[in-house]
């Protein structure tokens, strides 16, 4: 018996079940093929290409480590370690933030601004033919505003 102050439980009706279990295979299978074609092209991960990426953004090729790790969905001792990973490979150098040296920076090489150019277009193309080539345009573009919506609710309820 439910008490008063208890909600019985909003089961998926069979259509919500099966577009869930639709999301979650795209969740569990996308990030392996990004990765696999990643590492075979470029010798990158997807989270160190995705670092990259996020420096290059930059104007300085410069972000700070929290705001990476936020950007990443890492957490600041993961990501840490990937920069020390990648900065062995001269991919990027940490810094003190010059505005306030309690934070670090990560910094993008001219050496990892030339391997993310290099690596661009490799996966470009498999995004395109893995998921954009899957759906037309439309289909894509409304599925971006649904997917943004549903990070919005997760940061809402983290």
């Amino acid at each position: 018996m439910v008490s008063p102050d208890e909600q019985p439980p909003r089961w998926l009706s069979p259509a919500d079940l099966e577009a869930w279990l639709a999301v979650v295979a795209l969740v569990m299978r996308l990030p392996g093929v990004l990765d696999s074609q990643l590492t075979r092209d470029s010798g990158l991960s997807h989270l160190e290409y995705s670092v990259l990426a996020m420096l290059s953004e930059n104007e300085e090729h410069t972000r700070r480590l929290s705001e990476l790790a936020m950007i990443t969905n890492s957490s600041l001792s993961r990501l840490s370690h990937l920069i020390s990973r990648i900065e062995e490979r001269g991919l990027v150098r940490r810094e003190a933030d010059p505005h306030d040296g309690r934070y670090t920076n990560a910094v993008l090489t001219d050496e990892g601004y030339e391997l993310l150019k290099t690596s661009a277009p490799g996966h470009v193309e498999r995004v395109r033919s893995a998921v954009l080539d899957a759906v037309g345009p439309e289909e894509f573009h409304h599925f971006g505003r649904t997917a943004a919506r549903i990070v919005k609710r997760l940061e809402e309820l983290n």
